[in-house]
């Protein structure tokens, strides 16, 4: 049997408004609410709720055949809670279905590893606890910011209770190897589930486009490129707002996904699997040793979409050096406030360098020039630390 297990990042960020130089001291609060609202409630309408529908269709079309895994960030549950909470009762809806499973991963979607060890450990539990309050579980897998990974965060997250982690199948650490077997964490337990990046991708961003050499992707022709895939499993990992609006509704997306259990189901050997069924039923083939950090975003599969020019790097590494002064003051809404600054999103959109996945980087993007992203960021953090010393 060749497992698929199926993977959706979900997340939408709190975008910061404008905030100017002399809104430094004024008071102004540093989120646009309405239109964070505005992008949320747009997703909810073409992405999640059609989409959840589509995949509960499914589950109950194929008698439990069909099975997804999810990761839901902190940042967006707040969101949903505050605005659309029928969108978290469709996901309840689906976990009810015990067909569908939740990872774990920093609260904040953030790159709190770097900020320091007790703060990336301090937003995984967080999202542990938010998990459990929410949903009532309490996640065995582990998915990093965009599937950022490196020995380190294995032996993290492993002391965490995580029996695995979902990262990047890129050749950087697998060369000649294939990301269609389980791997071992070098000296930690915890087996690895590496993304095919090229099947993955073929929906994620070449599903409409024209100038591909295989469009129209149909189920039928993707079901069957599956089944002539050698490995043991095939995870195909992607954003959730693939489906109606990184690829919107015309395209065909939610026909494709209609279509494509009963074409999987087709071929005998192949099978659907949550990530905690995969780790049960197959043995890891080899231990990746991973010492640089790596992740699954754009193609140079590392950290420099959030972290490469001197705007993205000044402006982390001014957040990362108030932690001790931020947690000292015990001022939860501070706290709070520093965390939402690290959101991995606000890096992206101070980024320069050219994306083979450059829409997706731009997606709801709130302003018009990287450099606007890093003066307004600048100026927001400059008002949190005029706070932070006078408390």
């Amino acid at each position: 049997m060749t497992e698929l297990c199926f993977y959706f990042q979900v997340h939408q960020p709190l975008r910061i408004g404008k905030f100017t130089f002399f809104d430094i001291g004024s008071g102004k609060s540093y989120f646009d609410t309405e239109r964070n609202k505005t992008y949320l409630a747009r997703v909810a309408e073409k992405c999640y709720l059609p989409a959840n529908k589509l995949l509960l269709d499914l589950i109950s079309e194929t008698d439990g055949a069909f099975k997804v895994n999810f990761s839901i960030t902190g940042v967006l549950l707040e969101q949903l809670e505050a605005h659309f909470p029928n969108v978290i009762e469709t996901f309840d809806e689906l976990l009810n279905t015990k067909c569908c499973e939740l990872f774990g991963e920093t609260y904040y979607h953030s790159l709190a590893f770097l900020i320091s060890e007790r703060e990336f450990i301090e937003q995984i539990k967080l999202h542990k606890k938010a998990l459990k309050s929410t949903f009532g579980i309490k996640p065995k897998i582990f998915r990093n910011t965009e599937a950022v990974y490196s020995n380190k965060i294995a032996d993290v997250v492993s002391k965490l209770g995580f029996k695995a982690a979902v990262t990047e199948g890129t050749e950087k650490i697998l060369g000649w190897r294939s990301p269609n077997y389980l791997y071992k964490a070098k000296d930690a337990p915890l087996v690895l589930l590496l993304r095919n990046y090229r099947l993955s991708d073929d929906i994620a961003f070449r599903f409409s486009e024209r100038s591909w050499s295989e469009h129209p992707l149909t189920a039928d022709k993707y079901a069957y490129w599956l089944a002539n895939t050698p490995g043991e499993c095939i995870n195909i990992f992607l954003d959730y707002e693939t489906f109606g609006e990184h690829q919107w509704p015309e395209t065909g997306i939610f026909e494709f996904m209609r279509h494509l259990p009963k074409e999987v189901m087709k071929h005998k050997h192949l099978r659907f699997s949550l990530a905690s069924e995969l780790i049960k039923k197959i043995k890891p083939r080899d231990e990746l040793d991973v010492p640089e950090l790596i992740s699954w975003a754009d193609i140079d599969r590392d950290l420099s979409a959030w972290l490469e020019n001197r705007m993205q790097k000044h402006a982390f590494e001014e957040v990362k050096k108030i932690e001790k002064s931020v947690k000292k003051s015990k001022d939860e809404k501070l706290l709070h406030e520093w965390r939402l600054l690290q959101t991995s999103d606000h890096f992206y959109y101070m980024c320069t360098k050219w994306f083979a996945d450059g829409d997706v980087h731009k997606y709801f993007n709130p302003y018009e020039t990287p450099y606007d992203a890093y003066i307004n960021y600048m100026n927001v953090l400059n008002d949190l630390k005029n706070r932070l010393s006078k408390a």
